[in-house]
């Protein structure tokens, strides 16, 4: 009698957090999301959760709704929105090339990371709630 329970398919992926730094000149940061790329399951994905709270204590004066508003852009490129323009439009590869890439502006991408996942979908929540929430 044969058991075969043959282990998940495993995908390799890179991911980044994204940051919130409200006042750069400081470099006080929180974390309020993450995009995460798998090419062979071509996939590309970013949540996001943004706690007004952490973010006033960096900076009583930071404009929430600019930073919601970027937040909301990355995830219009991930998904391809037609809002993304050009970007939305691109490879995914190319997606996350740029939504990656070192920036000085209020949201800024961490370092790249990789990991193995059956998942990505829910790799991304993973990462998420031992990252961000």
């Amino acid at each position: 009698m044969s058991t075969d329970t043959a282990a998940p398919r495993l995908f390799g992926y890179d991911c980044v957090v994204l940051r919130a730094v409200p006042r750069p000149e400081r470099g006080e940061q929180v974390n309020v999301g993450a995009v995460l790329y798998c090419q062979e399951a071509d996939y590309l994905g970013a949540a996001v959760h943004v706690d007004a709270e952490r973010l006033r204590a960096l900076d009583a004066g930071v404009d929430l709704e600019l930073v919601a508003a970027a937040l909301e852009g990355i995830r219009d490129v991930c998904a391809g929105a037609p809002c993304a323009g050009e970007a939305g439009t691109a490879s995914l590869r190319t997606r996350f090339g740029w939504l990656s890439a070192p920036r000085s502006t209020v949201i800024q991408p961490g370092p790249i990371h990789g990991g193995l996942t059956a998942d990505p979908a829910g790799e991304l929540e993973r990462l998420m709630d031992r990252m961000v929430r």
